[in-house]
C-alpha cells in the first residue's frame, strides 16, 4: 500500500532506508522509484490522462509536471516537455551502452525516467516518465 507522508517535507527527511521504501511503496513502484526500473510501455493509465492537474512523486508526493506540458510521444510511457522548476535532477545514464540523461525527483531521488531531445516546442525536451512513479492529482 503506498503511503503519501506530507510531513515530509525536505529532503534530508526522505532519505529513508530501504526497508522504509518497502513499507510506504508497491512492490512495483518500489521498483522503478528506487532500483531505477522501468515499467512496460503502454501499461500506465496515466499515458492516456488528460484532465487538467498536476503530476506528483509516487514517492514523496512532490509536485513534478503540469498537465498542460504533458504530450502524447506515441512511445506507450507518460511525456512532459517541461518539468516544474526545481523539481527533478539529472545524471547520465549508461545503462544501455550508450549515455542517457536519467531523472529522479530532487527531494526524495526517486526514478522517474529520461529526459531525451526529441520533444516538442518550446523545450525540444521529452521527458519520459514511469507512470508507476507518478501519482496524478486532478484540478
Amino acid at each position: 500500500m503506498q503511503v503519501f507522508a506530507s510531513s515530509l517535507s525536505s529532503k534530508e527527511e526522505w532519505n529513508l532506508t530501504k526497508d522504509e521504501w518497502k513499507l510506504r511503496l508497491s512492490p512495483e513502484s518500489f521498483y522503478i522509484l528506487r532500483e531505477e526500473g522501468t515499467e512496460r510501455a503502454f501499461s500506465s493509465k496515466l499515458n492516456n490522462e488528460k484532465r487538467k492537474g498536476v503530476f506528483h512523486c509516487a514517492g514523496c508526493d512532490l509536485p513534478l509536471f503540469l498537465s498542460e506540458k504533458k504530450f502524447d510521444s506515441g512511445t506507450g510511457w507518460p511525456s512532459f516537455w517541461d518539468s516544474i522548476e526545481g523539481s527533478i535532477e539529472t545524471k547520465v545514464d549508461f545503462k544501455l551502452i550508450v549515455p542517457r540523461t536519467e531523472y529522479h525527483c530532487s527531494r526524495c531521488g526517486g526514478h522517474q525516467g529520461h529526459v531525451f531531445n526529441d520533444g516538442p516546442p518550446p523545450t525540444g525536451k521529452r521527458y519520459c516518465n514511469n507512470g508507476l512513479a507518478l501519482r496524478f492529482v486532478p484540478e
